[in-house]
């Protein structure tokens, strides 16, 4: 299986209070992170907020420009891109955004949310854009009589499909997944999960699913990342990962999952921050599977 995103020392500093006298402190938000992603493959990164997984995923479409580092998209640089190579680029390279109410243009009908890409990029006469925007809300599981509605007139989950709808109107082969569920009602998670996985294959679509609901990253990802503070502490196959989780930090996420049987005993780990090795590098400890230890 052949690579099609490689992300190598991707670092992205943000600096917070700045002042007119203050020259301000600087805080690694991402701080060389490395992975790949192989083609057709669900690839997960998890962490707790503030960990750096959505900066990272947004500094891949450079919605946020990384301040050193490479992201190679099938093979090209896309950090050495012009603005037209990278306008050109996000026909293939779209995000589908956590919050489906703060994502959608409240003044624009459905149709024109989802036709917008198709104008931005000139692909198609009106009719054929507007056929293409009907075919796109099927196959979100969406009726296109409704494309004439404002967002506010759709449900959460609803509002969620109209989003990946619009990520889908270029054709890409990869989409950024920024925690597609997270603010969802959990009866409608599982639908909007089981979509997804039924588009990849349809679609032979790429993932980079970000999310803290390890969960469901067991169930959905086929390798895992694990970001604390701005640094990938772990990397591995999933099942490997969670059977066998080596970091510290992993170690006291997993515990953190909750158990149906409410009789069951656990053991929560209380992590201690002194115990960790920030300036550990990732190594192999197991066939794929990568700690910072």
């Amino acid at each position: 299986m052949s690579t099609l995103v490689d992300v190598s020392h991707l670092v992205k500093h943000f600096t917070r209070d700045a002042g007119l006298f203050r020259a301000g402190t600087r805080v690694a938000a991402v701080d060389d992170v490395s992975f790949s992603i192989d083609e057709g493959e669900t690839f997960g990164l998890v962490g707790e907020s503030g960990s750096g997984k959505t900066t990272t995923g947004r500094c891949l479409l450079r919605l946020i420009e990384p301040s050193s580092g490479e992201v190679r998209f099938r093979g090209d640089n896309v950090l050495a891109f012009s603005k037209r190579q990278m306008r050109d680029a996000r026909r293939d390279m779209q995000i589908v955004f956590q919050d489906p109410y703060s994502s959608l243009n409240p003044r624009m009908r459905a149709r024109d949310i989802v036709e917008e890409p198709l104008i931005i990029h000139r692909l198609g006469a009106r009719a054929a854009r507007r056929a293409r925007v009907a075919e796109l809300f099927g196959l979100v599981g969406l009726n296109p009589i409704h494309l004439d509605r404002y967002p506010h007139q759709f449900s959460g989950g609803q509002r969620q499909r109209i989003g990946l709808a619009r990520a889908l109107a270029l054709n890409p082969s990869f989409v950024i997944l920024d925690e597609p569920v997270s603010a969802l009602d959990v009866s409608v998670q599982a639908q909007v999960v089981n979509l997804l996985m039924d588009l990849q294959q349809q679609l032979t679509l790429t993932y980079l699913f970000i999310a803290h609901d390890l969960r469901l990253v067991e169930h959905v990802c086929s390798r895992v990342a694990v970001m604390f503070l701005g640094k990938i502490v772990e990397m591995g196959p999933t099942a490997s990962l969670f059977a066998s989780p080596q970091h510290p930090y992993t170690r006291a996420l997993l515990s953190a999952i909750p158990i149906p049987d409410p009789d069951a005993p656990r053991t929560r780990i209380v992590l201690d921050p002194a115990s960790i090795n920030r300036d550990a590098v990732l190594r192999e400890i197991h066939a794929g599977h990568f700690a910072a230890l």
